[in-house]
């Protein structure tokens, strides 16, 4: 079975991308090639694990009038013509999100194969929403946006993909705990909190972060992960108190995530889908602070899923000061039994098989079952 994943542009689409190609070639046998454009990271990241990557041209809908505006149905017609020959070699093509994948699903359509979408997010894209009248089946990954997707073949929820790695964290937690502590140069005896903003990191939270930790500065039974994005680490470790009781341990990017999820007792972060799955995967508390300007408040939507699950605590982007989030920190680190309660829910909520769940509703889709 040939099996074509378009998609890319931000690592939050590009892992669950490559979590569910692994899938395909492991679980199914499936021969899988991904296609997405030059300058987004899949042309570093898919190469890099081992997967044929082709470039297709493609650029985001402007919703303002503009040049780009106006270049758009050119680029995308275009596009869709050189994606032609690709799709007529594949049995099935899998958009998994972000303008990368709008061409090659647009391409499919033509060609007469068969697509299955993947949302990532509570609320569906625009892209997504179009393109899935015409989609064989749409896989999402919370509850909110299957109900938004009523009317169409086939909705599944299959939640979101994560790598591997992270998966392994709940039965491996105390092996890789022990790692991280040496890793990370992280204190066993304290109880660890989590703070990020997603691969590019985010300055606010940052700013808040320092603030906090200076607040918390006598806290001599806890310690702070800081991963602050790599263009402002120096600025925000500069910062950052030296010497206190409290420790803190600062890093611009740590690309072994699943180290810090078993560390850590909560995270405090954005609400992107990709790190919403892997959070409840790996059951672990959150306090989450959405971006305020995704897309239709997509980031907030996933934020309040999980608190309606009761596995988050979520802070508005507005609300955020230094003093509000060092109350916020203590009010949920020092209360045991109301961690683990959200703990157990997060578990709940998460779905560390959804690469596994994903790859059969494709296999099933090319095979018309």
């Amino acid at each position: 079975m040939k099996v074509l994943i378009a998609g890319g542009g931000t690592a939050g689409h590009v892992y669950p991308a490559l979590a569910v190609g692994r899938r395909l070639v492991a679980d199914h046998g499936a021969e899988v090639r991904f296609a997405g454009t030059s300058f987004g990271l899949e042309a570093q990241l898919v190469p890099a694990a081992g997967f044929p990557f082709v470039e297709v041209e493609a650029a985001p809908l402007v919703r303002r009038l503009s040049a780009g505006l106006l270049r758009f149905p050119f680029v995308m017609l275009r596009s869709v013509r050189r994606c032609r020959p690709l799709v007529e070699d594949v049995d099935v093509v899998v958009g998994m999100g972000g303008y990368a994948s709008g061409p090659a699903v647009m391409a499919a359509f033509k060609a007469g194969r068969p697509v299955v979408l993947h949302e990532q997010n509570a609320v569906p894209g625009l892209a997504n929403r179009f393109l899935s009248r015409r989609a064989a089946a749409t896989a999402v990954s919370f509850p909110d946006a299957q109900r938004r997707f009523r009317g169409r073949s086939r909705v599944e929820l299959t939640g979101n993909p994560i790598r591997e790695e992270v998966a392994a964290v709940p039965p491996d937690r105390d092996r890789l705990a022990k790692e991280a502590h040496g890793e990370l140069d992280l204190d066993p005896e304290r109880r660890t909190v989590l703070v990020f903003g997603g691969s590019q990191g985010a300055l606010h939270i940052d700013r808040a972060a320092v603030g906090a930790c200076r607040l918390l500065r006598d806290r001599s039974d806890l310690q702070i992960l800081l991963l602050t994005g790599r263009a402002h680490h120096a600025v925000i470790a500069d910062a950052l108190p030296e010497r206190e009781p409290l420790l803190v341990r600062s890093l611009p990017f740590l690309e072994r995530m699943e180290l810090a999820y078993a560390s850590a007792e909560l995270a405090v972060c954005r609400a992107g889908a990709t790190t919403v799955a892997e959070l409840t995967a790996c059951g672990l508390p959150s306090l989450l602070i959405p971006y305020p300007y995704a897309t239709a408040r997509h980031q907030e939507a996933n934020a309040r899923s999980l608190q309606r699950a009761g596995a988050a605590s979520v802070m508005l982007d507005d609300e955020l000061t230094a003093e509000e989030l060092a109350e916020r920190i203590v009010n949920l680190i020092d209360h045991r039994e109301r961690l683990d309660a959200m703990a157990a829910r997060a578990r709940a909520a998460g779905r560390p098989d959804a690469a596994q769940r994903l790859a059969r509703l494709v296999m099933a889709t090319a095979e018309g079952a």
